[in-house]
């Protein structure tokens, strides 16, 4: 099984529309033929909570349903050790040490760029959720 981590941009575009390729993610989180499982950590389900409530365009109401079943079917992490400060946005740390600690694959996330030594670094692939998809297409052929 794949194991990845979720940028929190791709939660909050996965609950704004259901037509793009985040919301196909989000709606494969978990299920048999996923192919992947997601990491997680407190701090990074509190920075999802507070990007999801804050935003006007996400329904209030689904945001505790969403969290509890991320919460339910991903893998809980523990961070031991801080990379700080390796990015520039406090909120990337807590997704590079999650996917660290976790031995993630790879970062999905619409900001590439936030994240471009990690692959380096680390070896953690980083991907859009569009690529992502396409790299599970590719490899379940």
């Amino acid at each position: 099984m794949r194991q990845i981590v979720l940028d929190t941009n791709v939660l909050v575009s996965a609950l704004r529309s259901s037509a793009g390729a985040s919301h196909q993610l989000l709606r494969r989180v978990g299920t048999k033929t996923a192919g992947f499982e997601i990491n997680l950590s407190v701090p990074l389900v509190l920075e999802y909570e507070m990007a999801l409530v804050r935003d006007p365009e996400i329904d209030s109401g689904a945001v505790d349903p969403v969290l509890a079943y991320l919460c339910k079917v991903g893998s809980h992490r523990e961070i031991y050790f801080l990379w700080r400060p390796f990015l520039r946005d406090p909120a990337d740390e807590m997704v590079l040490e999650v996917a660290v600690e976790s031995g993630s694959e790879a970062i999905v996330t619409h900001n590439v760029r936030d994240y471009r030594k990690v692959e380096k670094q680390f070896g953690i692939r980083v991907l859009t959720p569009r690529d992502f998809l396409l790299d599970l297409k590719e490899k379940s052929q």
